[in-house]
């Protein structure tokens, strides 16, 4: 039996902020049409980015920030991604809510807290240990219980709970990670950036077919950190 996040209150100026920040994405989305092959995002997407609160995942100092469009720093060398971002690419994995999820790079939780609106199970692997405790806090704190965390190196994924309906990458690998593709099952989808940091990125899209052919698909241009092994 599958655990679903629980109702959490909001005030009123946090309520405006978020409609606010839907807004932007919307337009965004809008004008960025011509890569993405489409004007709007699933409803459900942004109706879970309506839902999470994004300052929870970051520091206090940061909470003024919280819900402009763009990405901020969470310490260890890494960030939370912009929101328009972290639209366009869970709207790309089209989840449903009996699907199980593999995100390879925690990072703040936020993007969890997303995959955790939408779909069943969600296993995310972060190679900073602390960062991987914040999370866990912090999305523990929202009252989040269908989620199971690992601290080690994403490129090996989790072999353990696969396969994967749809897997997740929030850094940039140098290459296409062939364990992953592994652990995607058939008929499943991967969305990972892909390029070296400070060159040529591209928000790729991964299907694999019933038969277990892969397709890929260039997305977007990006600027991610990059993808790093554990230890």
């Amino acid at each position: 039996m599958l655990t679903y996040p629980v109702m959490r209150n909001r005030d009123h100026n946090d309520v405006a902020a978020r409609e606010s920040l839907v807004a932007e994405i919307e337009r965004e989305v809008r004008e960025t049409q011509v890569y993405l092959g489409k004007a709007h995002l699933d409803p459900r997407v942004l109706s879970a980015i309506r839902a999470v609160p994004r300052h929870a995942f970051l520091a206090d100092s940061l909470r003024g920030r919280a819900y402009r469009n763009r990405p901020l720093s969470i310490g260890h060398g890494q960030t939370i991604s912009q929101p328009y971002i972290v639209a366009v690419m869970t709207d790309a994995l089209n989840l449903t809510r009996d699907q199980r999820v593999l995100e390879i790079g925690t990072g703040s939780g936020y993007q969890t807290a997303i995959l955790a609106e939408l779909a069943g199970r969600i296993f995310t692997i972060e190679t900073v240990a602390a960062l991987s405790e914040q999370a866990q806090a912090a999305l523990a704190a929202q009252g989040y219980r269908n989620i199971r965390f690992r601290v080690g190196d994403g490129n090996a994924g989790w072999p353990e709970h696969a396969p994967y309906d749809a897997i997740i990458v929030t850094a940039a690998a140098a290459q296409m990670p062939g364990a992953l593709i592994d652990q995607l099952a058939q008929g499943g989808r991967m969305v990972l950036p892909l390029g070296p940091q400070g060159g040529t990125q591209m928000l790729m899209r991964v299907d694999k077919d019933a038969v277990g052919r892969i397709v890929e698909t260039a997305m977007l241009p990006v600027a991610f950190v990059p993808l790093v092994a554990s230890g």
